[in-house]
């Protein structure tokens, strides 16, 4: 029987506890990221928008 690896399960711990840490930290300030990548793509597409109608 093969023997239990425990420095792989112990590095599987510790990436899952800074995944889920990363995770709370964007929720925390995701609310301000998330407002501004919304205001990004709106005034991307308005800009392809002004080439096409001078066209």
């Amino acid at each position: 029987m093969a023997k239990p690896n425990y420095s792989f399960e112990k590095r599987q711990k510790e990436i899952a506890k800074k995944k889920k840490k990363e995770e709370k930290r964007l929720q925390k300030s995701g609310v301000d990221d998330s407002q501004s990548q919304d205001v990004q793509p709106v005034s991307g597409n308005d800009d392809k928008a002004i080439p096409t109608s001078d066209s």
